[in-house]
Protein backbone atom coordinates (compact mmCIF):
# COMPACT_ATOMS: atom_id res chain seq x y z
CA UNK A 1 0.00 0.00 0.00
CA UNK A 2 1.42 3.24 -0.43
CA UNK A 3 0.52 6.24 1.36
CA UNK A 4 0.49 10.07 0.14
CA UNK A 5 1.21 12.88 2.42
CA UNK A 6 -0.53 15.90 1.59
CA UNK A 7 1.18 18.02 4.25
CA UNK A 8 4.50 17.53 6.39
CA UNK A 9 5.16 19.73 9.27
CA UNK A 10 7.18 19.44 12.65
CA UNK A 11 4.61 20.09 15.19
CA UNK A 12 5.21 18.14 18.90
CA UNK A 13 2.61 18.27 21.04
CA UNK A 14 3.14 20.31 24.76
CA UNK A 15 2.98 18.07 27.48
CA UNK A 16 -0.57 17.40 28.94
CA UNK A 17 -1.82 17.99 32.13
CA UNK A 18 -1.27 14.38 33.54
CA UNK A 19 2.48 14.93 31.93
CA UNK A 20 2.78 17.93 34.20
CA UNK A 21 1.52 16.48 37.06
CA UNK A 22 3.92 14.04 36.95
CA UNK A 23 6.22 16.28 36.11
CA UNK A 24 5.55 18.41 39.39
CA UNK A 25 5.68 14.75 41.16
CA UNK A 26 9.39 13.95 40.17
CA UNK A 27 11.06 17.42 39.96
CA UNK A 28 12.89 16.42 43.37
CA UNK A 29 14.06 13.43 42.17
CA UNK A 30 14.64 15.06 39.04
CA UNK A 31 16.94 17.79 40.77
CA UNK A 32 18.99 15.00 42.53
CA UNK A 33 19.55 13.60 38.90
CA UNK A 34 20.57 17.40 37.69
CA UNK A 35 22.84 17.32 40.82
CA UNK A 36 24.93 14.45 40.09
CA UNK A 37 24.92 15.28 36.44
CA UNK A 38 26.95 18.53 37.69
CA UNK A 39 29.21 16.64 40.42
CA UNK A 40 30.38 14.78 37.39
CA UNK A 41 30.96 17.73 35.69
CA UNK A 42 32.89 19.15 38.06
CA UNK A 43 35.61 16.42 37.64
CA UNK A 44 36.64 17.94 33.96
CA UNK A 45 38.02 20.32 32.39
CA UNK A 46 36.49 23.29 33.79
CA UNK A 47 35.82 25.33 30.21
CA UNK A 48 33.75 22.62 29.32
CA UNK A 49 31.89 22.02 32.46
CA UNK A 50 30.94 25.38 33.23
CA UNK A 51 29.22 25.65 29.78
CA UNK A 52 27.43 22.19 30.18
CA UNK A 53 26.44 23.37 33.80
CA UNK A 54 24.67 26.47 33.10
CA UNK A 55 22.93 25.33 30.28
CA UNK A 56 21.60 22.35 32.03
CA UNK A 57 20.51 24.77 34.70
CA UNK A 58 18.93 27.14 32.12
CA UNK A 59 16.80 24.60 30.46
CA UNK A 60 15.35 23.40 34.28
CA UNK A 61 14.64 27.06 34.69
CA UNK A 62 12.88 27.33 31.53
CA UNK A 63 11.48 23.87 30.62
CA UNK A 64 7.67 22.58 32.50
CA UNK A 65 9.07 19.00 31.77
CA UNK A 66 11.22 16.67 33.18
CA UNK A 67 13.92 14.88 31.17
CA UNK A 68 16.52 11.72 32.10
CA UNK A 69 19.76 12.89 32.52
CA UNK A 70 21.56 9.96 31.25
CA UNK A 71 19.52 9.55 27.77
CA UNK A 72 18.95 12.97 26.85
CA UNK A 73 21.90 14.72 27.34
CA UNK A 74 25.72 13.45 26.55
CA UNK A 75 29.16 14.82 26.53
CA UNK A 76 32.49 13.38 25.10
CA UNK A 77 34.11 13.52 29.05
CA UNK A 78 30.98 12.53 30.67
CA UNK A 79 29.52 9.19 29.12
CA UNK A 80 32.04 9.38 26.14
CA UNK A 81 30.35 6.34 24.79
CA UNK A 82 26.84 7.43 24.68
CA UNK A 83 28.38 10.80 23.20
CA UNK A 84 29.77 9.02 20.15
CA UNK A 85 26.97 6.74 19.54
CA UNK A 86 24.49 9.69 19.68
CA UNK A 87 26.78 11.56 17.41
CA UNK A 88 27.07 9.01 15.02
CA UNK A 89 24.22 6.77 14.67
CA UNK A 90 22.26 8.98 12.04
CA UNK A 91 25.38 10.39 10.24
CA UNK A 92 25.33 9.17 6.82
CA UNK A 93 28.65 10.55 5.35
CA UNK A 94 31.89 9.60 6.79
CA UNK A 95 34.18 12.44 5.59
CA UNK A 96 32.54 14.62 8.31
CA UNK A 97 32.87 11.88 11.41
CA UNK A 98 36.83 11.84 10.87
CA UNK A 99 38.48 12.88 14.24
CA UNK A 100 40.04 15.60 12.13
CA UNK A 101 36.02 17.14 12.28
CA UNK A 102 35.17 19.57 15.05
CA UNK A 103 32.91 18.02 17.58
CA UNK A 104 29.87 19.31 19.75
CA UNK A 105 30.21 20.49 23.44
CA UNK A 106 27.38 18.59 24.09
CA UNK A 107 24.54 16.87 22.61
CA UNK A 108 21.10 17.34 23.91
CA UNK A 109 17.80 15.04 23.03
CA UNK A 110 14.66 16.63 23.72
CA UNK A 111 11.58 14.97 25.03
CA UNK A 112 8.96 17.73 24.06
CA UNK A 113 8.34 20.79 22.28
CA UNK A 114 8.95 22.75 25.58
CA UNK A 115 12.65 21.19 25.85
CA UNK A 116 13.33 22.48 22.19
CA UNK A 117 12.02 26.41 22.89
CA UNK A 118 14.05 25.94 26.36
CA UNK A 119 17.20 24.90 24.53
CA UNK A 120 17.10 27.83 21.78
CA UNK A 121 16.46 30.24 24.58
CA UNK A 122 19.36 28.64 26.45
CA UNK A 123 21.42 28.50 23.66
CA UNK A 124 21.15 32.54 22.98
CA UNK A 125 21.47 33.78 26.40
CA UNK A 126 24.57 31.52 26.89
CA UNK A 127 25.89 32.44 23.47
CA UNK A 128 26.01 29.03 21.66
CA UNK A 129 26.29 28.07 18.50
CA UNK A 130 23.06 26.00 18.02
CA UNK A 131 22.64 23.19 15.12
CA UNK A 132 19.72 21.13 14.97
CA UNK A 133 19.61 17.21 14.07
CA UNK A 134 16.40 15.12 12.84
CA UNK A 135 17.86 12.54 11.14
CA UNK A 136 17.21 12.98 7.07
CA UNK A 137 19.78 13.79 4.43
CA UNK A 138 22.50 15.74 5.87
CA UNK A 139 25.04 14.95 3.21
CA UNK A 140 27.41 18.11 4.12
CA UNK A 141 27.15 16.78 7.98
CA UNK A 142 25.66 20.64 8.71
CA UNK A 143 23.89 19.15 11.44
CA UNK A 144 26.46 17.80 13.59
CA UNK A 145 29.69 19.63 12.11
CA UNK A 146 30.20 23.35 12.03
CA UNK A 147 32.87 25.00 10.28
CA UNK A 148 32.23 28.55 10.86
CA UNK A 149 31.79 28.21 14.55
CA UNK A 150 34.93 27.41 17.12
CA UNK A 151 32.40 25.79 19.64
CA UNK A 152 29.20 24.60 19.23
CA UNK A 153 25.58 22.29 20.53
CA UNK A 154 23.63 19.98 18.94
CA UNK A 155 19.85 19.50 19.44
CA UNK A 156 18.88 16.32 18.56
CA UNK A 157 15.61 15.72 17.37
CA UNK A 158 14.96 12.54 17.24
CA UNK A 159 13.03 11.63 19.82
CA UNK A 160 10.45 13.92 18.47
CA UNK A 161 8.61 11.14 16.28
CA UNK A 162 5.18 11.25 16.62
CA UNK A 163 2.81 10.96 13.40
CA UNK A 164 -0.84 12.23 13.31
CA UNK A 165 -3.01 11.03 10.51
CA UNK A 166 -6.70 13.45 10.12
CA UNK A 167 -8.49 11.32 7.34
CA UNK A 168 -10.88 13.87 7.16
CA UNK A 169 -8.66 17.26 6.71
CA UNK A 170 -6.54 14.37 4.30
CA UNK A 171 -3.39 16.01 5.98
CA UNK A 172 -0.66 14.01 8.35
CA UNK A 173 1.69 15.58 10.85
CA UNK A 174 4.99 14.25 11.13
CA UNK A 175 7.04 15.02 13.77
CA UNK A 176 10.68 16.55 13.14
CA UNK A 177 12.60 13.37 14.43
CA UNK A 178 10.41 10.79 12.25
CA UNK A 179 11.96 8.59 9.43
CA UNK A 180 10.94 6.38 6.99
CA UNK A 181 11.67 3.72 5.33
CA UNK A 182 18.10 -4.11 -16.88
CA UNK A 183 20.80 -3.32 -18.90
CA UNK A 184 22.33 -1.44 -22.11
CA UNK A 185 22.09 -4.71 -23.82
CA UNK A 186 18.41 -4.78 -23.66
CA UNK A 187 18.39 -1.39 -25.44
CA UNK A 188 18.55 0.04 -21.68
CA UNK A 189 19.26 3.35 -22.85
CA UNK A 190 16.14 3.84 -25.40
CA UNK A 191 14.28 2.54 -22.41
CA UNK A 192 15.87 5.44 -20.22
CA UNK A 193 14.91 7.86 -23.07
CA UNK A 194 11.07 7.00 -22.60
CA UNK A 195 11.05 6.66 -19.22
CA UNK A 196 11.80 10.31 -19.44
CA UNK A 197 9.06 11.68 -21.52
CA UNK A 198 6.36 9.60 -19.69
CA UNK A 199 7.69 9.20 -16.22
CA UNK A 200 5.93 12.78 -14.38
CA UNK A 201 2.40 11.69 -16.33
CA UNK A 202 2.19 8.00 -15.35
CA UNK A 203 -1.01 7.53 -13.04
CA UNK A 204 -0.97 9.23 -10.03
CA UNK A 205 -0.91 6.05 -7.72
CA UNK A 206 2.65 4.63 -9.70
CA UNK A 207 5.74 6.18 -9.13
CA UNK A 208 8.74 4.42 -10.67
CA UNK A 209 11.94 5.97 -9.71
CA UNK A 210 15.43 4.80 -11.93
CA UNK A 211 18.29 3.51 -10.38
CA UNK A 212 21.65 3.61 -12.78
CA UNK A 213 25.30 2.65 -11.94
CA UNK A 214 28.14 0.35 -13.31
CA UNK A 215 27.42 -3.21 -13.16
CA UNK A 216 29.83 -6.79 -14.76
CA UNK A 217 28.92 -7.44 -18.20
CA UNK A 218 28.26 -10.94 -17.08
CA UNK A 219 28.47 -12.86 -14.37
CA UNK A 220 31.77 -14.54 -15.29
CA UNK A 221 33.49 -11.25 -16.63
CA UNK A 222 35.28 -7.83 -15.03
CA UNK A 223 33.68 -6.01 -17.93
CA UNK A 224 31.96 -3.17 -16.86
CA UNK A 225 28.37 -2.00 -18.12
CA UNK A 226 25.83 0.73 -16.99
CA UNK A 227 22.71 -1.19 -15.33
CA UNK A 228 19.67 0.81 -14.82
CA UNK A 229 17.18 -0.63 -12.41
CA UNK A 230 13.50 0.62 -11.93
CA UNK A 231 11.95 0.56 -8.66
CA UNK A 232 8.21 1.35 -8.22
CA UNK A 233 5.59 1.68 -5.72
CA UNK A 234 1.84 1.69 -6.87
CA UNK A 235 -1.58 2.09 -4.84
CA UNK A 236 -3.27 -0.61 -6.00
CA UNK A 237 -3.45 -4.20 -7.31
CA UNK A 238 -1.23 -6.17 -9.72
CA UNK A 239 -3.54 -6.81 -12.19
CA UNK A 240 -4.04 -2.43 -12.61
CA UNK A 241 -0.80 -2.15 -12.67
CA UNK A 242 -0.26 -4.27 -15.24
CA UNK A 243 -3.13 -2.28 -17.16
CA UNK A 244 -1.79 1.28 -16.49
CA UNK A 245 1.67 -0.05 -17.66
CA UNK A 246 1.07 -1.72 -20.66
CA UNK A 247 -0.99 1.36 -21.50
CA UNK A 248 1.98 3.67 -20.84
CA UNK A 249 5.15 2.72 -20.53
CA UNK A 250 5.14 -1.20 -22.17
CA UNK A 251 8.34 -0.60 -23.56
CA UNK A 252 9.54 -1.48 -19.66
CA UNK A 253 8.51 -5.01 -20.60
CA UNK A 254 7.02 -5.41 -16.86
CA UNK A 255 4.99 -8.64 -16.08
CA UNK A 256 3.19 -10.40 -12.91
CA UNK A 257 6.38 -12.11 -11.66
CA UNK A 258 8.14 -8.79 -11.41
CA UNK A 259 5.07 -7.09 -9.07
CA UNK A 260 5.19 -8.13 -5.17
CA UNK A 261 1.55 -7.30 -3.30
CA UNK A 262 2.41 -5.87 0.10
CA UNK A 263 1.32 -4.19 2.98
CA UNK A 264 2.38 -0.13 2.62
CA UNK A 265 4.54 0.19 5.66
CA UNK A 266 6.50 -3.32 4.10
CA UNK A 267 6.63 -1.04 1.17
CA UNK A 268 7.82 1.85 2.81
CA UNK A 269 10.61 -0.57 4.13
CA UNK A 270 11.36 -2.05 0.79
CA UNK A 271 11.95 1.44 -0.62
CA UNK A 272 14.18 1.95 2.32
CA UNK A 273 16.48 -0.75 2.16
CA UNK A 274 15.74 -2.86 4.58
CA UNK A 275 15.72 -6.56 4.32
CA UNK A 276 12.56 -8.41 3.61
CA UNK A 277 13.05 -10.31 6.84
CA UNK A 278 13.09 -7.00 8.98
CA UNK A 279 10.05 -6.15 11.27
CA UNK A 280 8.72 -3.28 11.00
CA UNK A 281 9.89 -2.05 14.13
CA UNK A 282 13.57 -1.71 12.51
CA UNK A 283 11.76 1.44 11.29
CA UNK A 284 12.32 3.11 15.06
CA UNK A 285 15.49 2.59 15.26
CA UNK A 286 16.43 5.64 14.06
CA UNK A 287 19.95 4.41 12.62
CA UNK A 288 21.19 5.33 8.91
CA UNK A 289 21.68 2.44 6.86
CA UNK A 290 23.47 4.20 4.41
CA UNK A 291 27.22 5.24 6.19
CA UNK A 292 29.72 5.57 3.28
CA UNK A 293 32.48 8.49 2.16
CA UNK A 294 30.81 10.36 -0.29
CA UNK A 295 30.09 13.14 -2.38
CA UNK A 296 26.83 14.37 -3.34
CA UNK A 297 25.22 16.78 -6.01
CA UNK A 298 21.59 17.14 -7.63
CA UNK A 299 19.98 18.45 -10.82
CA UNK A 300 16.61 18.86 -11.71
CA UNK A 301 15.66 18.00 -15.56
CA UNK A 302 13.16 19.79 -17.68
CA UNK A 303 13.33 18.18 -21.27
CA UNK A 304 14.57 14.82 -21.80
CA UNK A 305 18.20 13.64 -22.06
CA UNK A 306 18.88 13.12 -25.70
CA UNK A 307 20.16 9.78 -26.24
CA UNK A 308 23.85 11.03 -27.23
CA UNK A 309 23.60 12.78 -23.45
CA UNK A 310 22.89 9.19 -22.39
CA UNK A 311 25.52 7.59 -23.76
CA UNK A 312 28.25 10.35 -22.98
CA UNK A 313 26.90 9.65 -19.14
CA UNK A 314 27.61 6.40 -19.31
CA UNK A 315 31.06 6.78 -20.90
CA UNK A 316 31.36 9.34 -17.66
CA UNK A 317 30.02 6.77 -14.77
CA UNK A 318 32.16 4.02 -16.46
CA UNK A 319 35.18 6.11 -15.22
CA UNK A 320 34.66 6.00 -11.53
CA UNK A 321 34.99 3.39 -8.90
CA UNK A 322 31.45 3.41 -7.59
CA UNK A 323 29.15 5.97 -8.78
CA UNK A 324 25.57 5.83 -8.37
CA UNK A 325 22.77 7.84 -9.79
CA UNK A 326 19.28 8.02 -8.86
CA UNK A 327 16.43 9.32 -10.77
CA UNK A 328 13.08 10.65 -9.26
CA UNK A 329 10.40 11.86 -10.94
CA UNK A 330 8.10 14.32 -10.12
CA UNK A 331 4.91 15.52 -11.36
CA UNK A 332 1.69 14.33 -10.34
CA UNK A 333 -0.17 16.84 -6.47
CA UNK A 334 3.92 18.30 -7.12
CA UNK A 335 3.00 19.77 -10.13
CA UNK A 336 -0.17 21.20 -8.98
CA UNK A 337 1.05 23.18 -6.76
CA UNK A 338 2.20 26.80 -7.45
CA UNK A 339 5.93 27.42 -7.31
CA UNK A 340 5.46 30.25 -5.15
CA UNK A 341 3.29 28.67 -2.85
CA UNK A 342 5.64 27.19 -0.75
CA UNK A 343 9.61 27.53 -0.04
CA UNK A 344 10.17 24.54 -2.18
CA UNK A 345 9.82 25.74 -5.66
CA UNK A 346 10.44 23.00 -8.18
CA UNK A 347 6.99 22.48 -9.38
CA UNK A 348 5.10 22.20 -12.95
CA UNK A 349 7.45 21.81 -15.65
CA UNK A 350 10.10 19.98 -13.60
CA UNK A 351 10.24 16.60 -15.42
CA UNK A 352 12.63 14.57 -12.41
CA UNK A 353 15.13 15.06 -9.68
CA UNK A 354 18.46 13.70 -10.45
CA UNK A 355 21.18 12.99 -7.38
CA UNK A 356 24.58 12.25 -7.99
CA UNK A 357 26.40 10.15 -5.87
CA UNK A 358 30.13 8.89 -5.88
CA UNK A 359 31.47 6.61 -2.92
CA UNK A 360 34.74 5.07 -1.24
CA UNK A 361 36.12 3.25 1.57
CA UNK A 362 39.55 4.33 2.33
CA UNK A 363 38.42 8.00 4.01
CA UNK A 364 41.07 10.97 3.02
CA UNK A 365 43.39 8.93 0.93
CA UNK A 366 41.35 9.02 -2.29
CA UNK A 367 38.66 11.79 -1.52
CA UNK A 368 40.65 14.36 -4.09
CA UNK A 369 40.61 11.70 -6.93
CA UNK A 370 36.85 11.26 -6.14
CA UNK A 371 35.73 15.15 -5.75
CA UNK A 372 37.27 15.59 -9.32
CA UNK A 373 35.70 12.73 -11.02
CA UNK A 374 32.12 14.34 -9.88
CA UNK A 375 33.05 17.73 -10.33
CA UNK A 376 34.03 17.06 -13.74
CA UNK A 377 30.85 14.80 -14.27
CA UNK A 378 28.66 17.65 -13.27
CA UNK A 379 30.36 20.04 -15.11
CA UNK A 380 29.48 17.29 -18.30
CA UNK A 381 25.84 17.44 -17.33
CA UNK A 382 25.64 20.75 -17.64
CA UNK A 383 23.83 21.64 -20.98
CA UNK A 384 21.29 18.88 -20.23
CA UNK A 385 19.59 20.05 -17.26
CA UNK A 386 17.94 22.79 -15.79
CA UNK A 387 19.29 26.45 -16.37
CA UNK A 388 18.67 30.42 -14.75
CA UNK A 389 19.50 28.90 -12.91
CA UNK A 390 20.99 25.22 -12.44
CA UNK A 391 19.02 24.53 -9.76
CA UNK A 392 19.26 21.95 -6.84
CA UNK A 393 17.53 19.95 -4.00
CA UNK A 394 17.84 21.37 -0.74
CA UNK A 395 17.76 18.45 1.02
CA UNK A 396 20.81 17.03 -0.76
CA UNK A 397 23.48 20.18 0.38
CA UNK A 398 25.98 20.94 -1.97
CA UNK A 399 28.76 23.20 -0.08
CA UNK A 400 30.28 23.26 -3.44
CA UNK A 401 27.36 25.83 -4.26
CA UNK A 402 28.43 28.45 -2.12
CA UNK A 403 29.19 28.74 1.85
CA UNK A 404 28.00 31.70 4.15
CA UNK A 405 31.34 33.66 5.34
CA UNK A 406 33.31 32.42 2.21
CA UNK A 407 33.12 35.59 0.06
CA UNK A 408 29.98 34.70 -2.07
CA UNK A 409 26.73 36.13 -2.54
CA UNK A 410 23.92 33.85 -0.80
CA UNK A 411 22.13 34.11 -3.99
CA UNK A 412 24.86 32.08 -5.51
CA UNK A 413 23.66 28.81 -4.13
CA UNK A 414 19.96 30.29 -2.46
CA UNK A 415 18.17 30.91 -5.94
CA UNK A 416 19.44 27.50 -7.06
CA UNK A 417 17.48 25.64 -4.05
CA UNK A 418 15.01 28.12 -3.84
CA UNK A 419 14.63 29.52 -7.14
CA UNK A 420 12.49 32.73 -7.00
CA UNK A 421 11.03 32.36 -3.43
CA UNK A 422 15.02 33.27 -2.17
CA UNK A 423 14.57 36.87 -1.88
CA UNK A 424 11.20 36.09 0.25
CA UNK A 425 12.96 33.75 2.18
CA UNK A 426 15.42 35.95 3.15
CA UNK A 427 13.07 39.06 4.17
CA UNK A 428 11.16 36.31 6.22
CA UNK A 429 14.51 35.92 8.00
CA UNK A 430 15.61 39.01 8.43
CA UNK A 431 11.90 39.99 10.49
CA UNK A 432 12.12 36.76 12.55
CA UNK A 433 15.49 35.87 13.15
CA UNK A 434 17.27 39.81 12.71
CA UNK A 435 20.48 38.37 14.54
CA UNK A 436 20.51 35.59 12.48
CA UNK A 437 20.72 32.86 15.43
CA UNK A 438 19.52 29.96 13.35
CA UNK A 439 22.47 29.78 10.92
CA UNK A 440 25.09 27.21 9.24
CA UNK A 441 26.88 26.73 5.85
CA UNK A 442 24.34 27.58 3.51
CA UNK A 443 21.34 29.03 6.25
CA UNK A 444 18.96 31.31 4.92
CA UNK A 445 20.79 35.27 5.44
CA UNK A 446 19.41 38.01 6.50
CA UNK A 447 20.57 40.57 4.02
CA UNK A 448 22.39 40.15 0.44
CA UNK A 449 25.75 41.77 -0.06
Amino acid sequence: MYMKLIKQRAKTPSPNKQQKMAFAEITNANMFLITLLLLSLSSIPLSSSTITQDFVMCLVDNSDASFAMDSSFFTHDLNASSFKQALETSAQNLRYLMPSKPKPEFIFEPLYETHVQAAVVCAKKLRLHLRLRSGGHDYEGLSYVSEMETAFVIVDLSKLRQINVDLESNTAWVHAGASIGETLEQDGTRILYKWQQVADKLDENLFIRAIIQPASKTPKSKERTISVSYQGQFLGDAKRLLQVMQRSFPQLGLTKKDCLETSWIKSVMYIAGFPSTAPPEALLAGKSLFKNYFKAKSDYVEKPIPIEGLEGLWKKLLEEDSPLTIWNPYGGMMAKIPEAETPFPHRSGTLFKIQWLTLWQDGKASEAKHMEWMRNMYSYMEKYVSKSPRSAYVNYRDLDLGMNGRGTDAREWGKKYFKGNFERLVKIKAKFDPENFFRHEQSIPTKFK
